[in-house]
């Protein structure tokens, strides 16, 4: 299973902004974008200098969303062409397709506190939906799926930590029992209830380049 391996404070750095890849850090003044709010390198201070042209902000855009979710070239690329073949705006489609994805919703359901710690618990079968055990980050979700904590691992240490993070809100979409530890998806998220710091558009018109 192919992951971006890269210094994750790095990542932020080099986007501008906080993309939330190292869970509870993030919210505090150890955070990389509060003490170097500047590119990494050399020359990152004097990035800002330089002129950016269509093409490196569209770039950019892309790289920050890929990041922000996890998701390697092939696979977002995979969900770009998903997302032009639904009905609607290619754009919300794809951020929709992102936030559905098993690892995704984990994180905003509060049970990981970050991407890569869901991404992780997946891999390692410690959840099912709808009552079979799915070990896909990837995995698409669809509205009315039910999210448990296998019986097995309600007490696995990892699992009970990330439950004590930082306690980030649930979203609209989403529902989340605590006494149970179930989630629920209750809608597909429409892009007022989607967050994520990108413009879509400039994404969908780099890659019709």
């Amino acid at each position: 299973m192919a992951v971006n391996h890269d210094p994750k404070c790095r990542q932020c750095r080099r986007e501008g902004v906080k993309l939330f890849l190292k869970g509870s850090r993030c919210y505090t003044k150890k955070c990389a974008i509060e003490r170097r709010p500047y590119a990494p390198g050399m020359h990152g201070q004097s990035d800002a200098r330089r002129k950016v042209t269509e093409y490196a902000t569209q770039l950019r855009e892309k790289q920050k969303m890929k990041r922000y979710y996890r998701v390697l070239e092939k696979p977002f690329r995979n969900s770009l062409t998903e997302a032009i073949r639904r009905k609607g705006v290619t754009g919300e489609n794809l951020l929709q397709l992102l936030e559905l994805r098993f690892d995704s919703v984990l994180y905003r359901l509060n049970v990981a506190a970050s991407r890569a710690q869901s991404r992780q618990l997946v891999s390692h079968r410690h959840f099912l939906i709808n009552g079979k055990r799915v070990n896909i980050p990837s995995y698409i979700l669809k509205v009315g799926d039910v999210i448990e904590i296998h019986e097995g691992s309600r007490k696995h240490p990892q699992i009970l930590d990330s439950l004590r993070g930082v306690g980030r809100r649930t979203p609209e979409w989403l529902s989340f029992d605590a006494a149970t530890l179930t989630g629920k998806v209750l809608a597909i998220p429409t892009r007022d209830q989607i967050d994520t710091p990108v413009e879509e558009q400039l994404i969908v018109e780099f890659y019709s380049r």
